[in-house]
């Protein structure tokens, strides 16, 4: 098993914390990881975005041009990134600022309003463990435990007592996933 994934957006939602987490929860997993951030010089509002990988096996090159997910989270990343998901892939969005959606019909398309949902839930802050629920619920490559292990690993201690809030939003994420677009496998 090896799942490669691009988390893209804008500085400051959060986007390598959530590859973080993911990183730790796969080494709690014991599964080979590697984790490659890529980011402009400002601290918010720049582009960011974060390659992982999660494998049963030894990962050859962090480097990678294709990807199995792509977490789009701004119209910059979707203009970049869409083209990049392996045919039978997934996309999974956040259509806040999204101006033109995901336009492939060879992948399969989720839509999370996280931003949406973070204001419902009277907590900016969650949009990202809103969107990493999303995507976990989509593809479970690791246990919920392993990334509440995860999350308190990866954010400061100072900030454990927003634990339970995070929490929650990952399950919100569970539950408002919705898919857009299923691609058809076509027997050869």
């Amino acid at each position: 098993m090896t799942e490669e994934i691009i988390i893209a957006g804008f500085g400051g939602q959060g986007v390598l914390s959530m590859g973080k987490i993911l990183a730790y929860s796969g080494i709690m997993q014991d599964q080979e990881v590697s984790w490659m951030p890529s980011y402009g010089p400002e601290m918010r509002g720049g582009t960011a975005n974060v390659t992982v990988i999660l494998s049963s096996e030894r990962i050859s090159s962090p480097v990678i041009n294709r990807f199995d997910t792509a977490i789009i989270l701004n119209q910059q990343s979707m203009d970049k990134f869409e083209k990049m998901v392996k045919p039978g892939g997934v996309l999974l969005y956040d259509n806040n600022g999204i101006t033109h959606p995901p336009t492939r019909k060879d992948i399969n398309i989720y839509l999370v309003e996280a931003a949406k949902e973070s204001a419902l839930m009277g907590s900016t802050i969650t949009f990202n463990m809103i969107v990493l629920g999303a995507y976990l619920q989509i593809k479970p490559i690791v246990n919920m435990e392993n990334v509440i292990k995860g999350l308190k690993k990866s954010i400061p201690e100072r900030h454990h007592k927003m634990l339970p809030l995070n929490e929650q939003a990952i399950l919100r994420g569970h539950e408002i996933v919705k898919q857009i677009q299923e691609t058809k496998s076509i027997l050869v």
